[in-house]
């Protein structure tokens, strides 16, 4: 008898029939004599719903009620499915994330979860009871309601597999596993069998939306065995989620590309060229909870440099207000340019660490098809680029071909 636990999407409960599909797959693994814990997402295209649903009552929906209302969402969800199994006959209990008690910080809409009370779901289980809990909530000490962003079910999927050290964390959803890239836009993309927790935190990181990065943050940390399954096929291994494989970094150099849509690009110019000038640009924007990610700092000339760096696309316009209302002028720089028409792509693999002219190889690639480089990062597993948008799908079908990344031995 092993303890599971099931994660489903919001596609594979996307409606009553598929619910009730869902049910029958948890009886198997029941009947098996396994102890299951299942968490789910609200039904495909619900929580846009709830949020449109908001911002007709309230242009910029207060944070707080906005988790009031989108919260709902996984809550149908976890009803539904808990009569599902009833209806035949198996015993099922439902949790809200503030029922299983799962703690969180009071960041509404992209909380993060401190810590979760396991202790009523083992004596449900002892009990034989198949638990349905709702992903992406929880409650911050005050007993808010909070959720945990785009992504957050599989969070809390791995996170209540961590706190049960539960078995194996199965995340199913409407791919068969991770493949070495998005397969509508590369139709030759592969399924792979094994990728590191390593490789799968740079995929989910860089626009890869198999996987929430949290989650993957989550499974490394405590060891959580994860695997990436279909709820639409009824046979099928998906993509075990692995630590390190020495005999793989020898032969895969690069596993996928992955790759970003909603990037935008923010240049702040004629920044004075000083110690703390960095802080002095990015603090304002860190306070104002919005995420940064690739940064490059220009050598300066005349006392002066310029400062780019990239943000969600969301995000854009309340960066670019930010710095041109409250920093440009405090810290003497010359202009506030953006650009929301940026895409990210990435070239990851472990076997990067032992293997040099990934980097020449990529740049060439792009070169050869005339697609300019505006932005560049490392690391000692990824290489990111950022371009035109204009340029995304053609720039990862030829770097996909370039890495023979369909080829099987790959």
């Amino acid at each position: 008898m092993a303890l599971i636990v099931q994660k489903y999407g919001g596609t594979s409960v996307g409606s009553p029939e598929r619910i009730k599909n869902v049910a029958q797959r948890i009886a198997k693994y029941k009947a098996q004599g396994h102890q299951i814990v299942v968490v789910v997402s609200a039904m495909s295209g619900e929580t846009n719903r709830l949020i449109a649903l908001a911002k007709e009552i309230q242009s910029n929906p207060d944070p707080r009620e906005l988790d009031v209302v989108i919260s709902t969402g996984e809550q149908v969800t976890i009803g539904l499915l808990a009569m599902a199994l009833k209806d035949l006959g198996l015993p099922a209990k439902s949790y809200t994330g503030s029922q299983v008690k799962i703690l969180t910080n009071s960041a509404f809409t992209k909380a993060r979860i401190v810590s979760i009370d396991e202790e009523n779901m083992r004596n449900d289980l002892d009990n034989g009871d198949i638990l349905i809990v709702a992903g992406f909530q929880g409650m911050d000490e005050a007993g808010n309601i909070t959720t945990l962003g785009r992504g957050g079910s599989d969070t809390t999927g791995v996170a209540i597999a961590a706190a049960l050290n539960a078995d194996e964390c199965q995340i199913y959803t409407d791919v068969d596993g991770v493949y070495t890239t998005d397969p509508r836009v590369v139709p030759e993309a592969r399924r792979l069998k094994t990728i590191t927790f390593e490789e799968m935190l740079e995929m989910a990181s860089l626009g890869s939306k198999v996987l929430q990065i949290r989650s993957v943050e989550f499974a490394g940390k405590y060891k959580v065995k994860l695997r990436v399954l279909s709820s639409f096929e009824e046979e099928g291994e998906g993509t075990l989620i692995t630590f390190e494989d020495n005999d793989k970094m020898e032969q895969a150099i690069i596993s996928g590309i992955a790759f970003n849509r909603d990037e935008a690009k923010i240049t702040v110019l004629g920044v004075p060229d000083k110690p703390g000038i960095a802080y002095q640009v990015l603090g304002p924007v860190a306070d104002a909870n919005i995420d940064v990610d690739m940064i490059i700092q220009n050598v300066g000339v005349d006392g002066t440099t310029d400062f780019s760096f990239t943000v969600h696309r969301n995000e854009f316009a309340k960066a670019m207000d930010l710095l041109k209302n409250q920093v440009q002028q405090h810290i003497g720089a010359r202009a506030v340019v953006g650009d929301d028409k940026t895409a990210k792509v990435s070239v990851v693999g472990v076997g990067m660490r032992s293997h040099v002219g990934i980097a020449s190889k990529m740049f060439r690639t792009l070169a050869e098809e005339g697609i300019n480089i505006q932005m560049i990062s490392t690391s000692e597993i990824k290489i990111s680029v950022v371009i035109d948008e204009k340029y995304l799908e053609l720039a990862v079908r030829v770097l996909h071909k370039a890495f023979d990344l369909e080829q099987e031995d790959a």
